[in-house]
């Protein structure tokens, strides 16, 4: 302070002690923003002696935009409208370089004229971690927005800072209509399960599930593979959570079909067997056990052995038959030695002629070997639909037809017997129906089933050949 030529009362020594002691930066200056009196920790937080500060106008302190800011505040203070502000501004050092003080202004009401206080802490440190923090927290977020995956990111109120494209489509939603609004106001309907995982992660744990049902409110049931982290701030606190969540309801309603389906595999698996089981049991061992009994009645009446060995033959070739067409029912070795096609043919007439149906076979424009997997599935479709034709539709003849066209191999077995309801069935109500789709799907085909009640049926394959085997046809064309 400049020297007064009257002696110092105590309260003005006290003053100018307290002044010149304070670790904050003071400076006393006029309504016209002139400083008068600057304490030594403002000169050191600058690098500037009192005179060169005094010799500055308090607008010189600071940038230009950082000084308008102050100087309309302090016009308001001058005016009366205000006795007192603060505002975090810079300020310039002797050296060229910019510290950041946090400064209050009051007016002191003194006469004969009112003086300005202006005290300003240095807050470069502060302002560095906070800019930090918000870089770090910046690039975070740009990192939730681009992930190609679901990612949100909310405050510890639970509200979204940002959210990734990713999040927004798999839950129909706009960025706009996220940001800042709570997760449980956009999800009334969170499982207080969830809620109980989310103040977890607010407390530092990191959770997870593979696979987590969420029955919403008004529509269908999601599956949701999920993360919830804690994000931190600079000082190590947690700032909020993140929550990674991918939406596996796809997946898990296809390993529900899938589960599905073997179930219905399995139960048509233990059909035939049944089936087989009871053709052995009911058919072919009673018709062994009469032929069984015959050779017994032979043996006790040898005179009759010319008359009943002719009959006793015959029995035995038909019981060999039906014993063979069964086996060829679980493995046709035909179709091993003789191809899909003639081995299809070869089945058609047997069968035709075991059960009383005229079946038409015709393989035109086929050529070549039909790759074994496909030649198996074509094979199981056939004796499938020409079980249902014999059981089902009454119908005394069926018409097969086997060809190629355009790199594909169409089977097409049709009746004009009673017929079904064709959409009924291919929903997966017949087990028969069920496994020809499912063996054409695994070779990669297609099938469809038209029918009409008292209309027949026509059932329609059509499966890819592999591009090897088109060219191979090609060359041998």
């Amino acid at each position: 302070m400049a020297e007064r030529s009257q002696p110092l009362t105590p309260d003005t020594q006290l003053f100018r002690n307290a002044f010149n002691a304070s670790p904050i930066g003071i400076a006393i200056e006029s309504l016209d923003g002139q400083p008068l009196f600057i304490n030594p920790a403002f000169c050191s937080m600058l690098g500037f002696s009192e005179q060169e500060l005094q010799g500055k106008h308090c607008v010189q302190f600071s940038p230009a935009e950082d000084a308008e800011k102050d100087w309309a505040l302090f016009q308001q203070l001058r005016a009366g409208s205000i006795d007192h502000y603060q505002l975090e501004k810079r300020y310039f050092r002797a050296d060229g370089s910019l510290v950041w003080g946090h400064l209050s202004i009051s007016l002191l009401k003194i006469p004969p004229s009112p003086l300005v206080i202006a005290m300003v802490e240095e807050i470069t440190e502060k302002k560095r971690a906070e800019e930090a923090l918000r870089a770090s927290e910046d690039l975070l977020k740009i990192f939730v927005k681009s992930v190609p995956v679901g990612v949100a990111m909310l405050d510890r109120d639970m509200r979204y800072l940002q959210v990734s494209d990713r999040w927004c489509a798999d839950y129909s939603l706009d960025v706009s209509q996220a940001l800042g609004r709570s997760h449980y106001e956009l999800y009334p309907d969170i499982p207080q399960r969830w809620k109980e995982m989310h103040r977890r992660a607010l407390a530092g744990e990191t959770l997870r599930a593979e696979e987590d049902r969420w029955d919403r409110e008004g529509s269908r049931t999601t599956w949701v593979r999920w993360e919830i982290r804690p994000w931190r701030t600079s000082s190590g606190a947690v700032g909020g959570i993140l929550i990674f969540a991918e939406d596996i309801t796809h997946r898990k309603e296809m390993e529900e079909a899938i589960s599905a389906m073997s179930r219905k595999l399995i139960e048509s698996q233990e059909q035939e067997r049944a089936r087989i089981g009871r053709e052995l049991h009911d058919d072919i061992n009673q018709r062994l056990a009469m032929l069984a009994v015959e050779l017994e009645q032979l043996q006790d009446n040898p005179s009759d052995v010319v008359g009943r060995v002719q009959e006793l033959r015959r029995q035995t070739i038909e019981i060999s038959n039906d014993v063979q067409a069964l086996s060829h029912e679980l493995h046709s070795s035909k179709l091993e030695y003789l191809g899909a096609i003639k081995g299809m043919k070869s089945w058609c007439r047997e069968f035709g002629e075991r059960h009383g149906i005229q079946i038409e076979f015709s393989s035109t424009e086929v050529q070549g070997s039909i790759a074994p997997e496909i030649g198996l599935c074509l094979f199981r479709v056939l004796q499938e639909a020409l079980h249902n034709a014999s059981k089902h539709s009454g119908a005394g003849r069926v018409e097969v037809q086997l060809r190629d066209d355009s790199g594909e191999i169409h089977l097409v077995i049709s009746d004009s017997g009673r017929g079904f309801d064709s959409e009924t069935a291919m929903q997966g109500q017949g087990l028969g129906l069920v496994s020809m789709r499912e063996r054409v799907r695994l070779v990669n085909g297609t099938i469809a089933v038209e029918s009409m009640l008292e209309g027949g049926t026509t059932i329609h394959v059509r499966v890819p050949l592999a591009p090897a085997q088109i060219s191979q046809r090609a060359v041998g064309q």
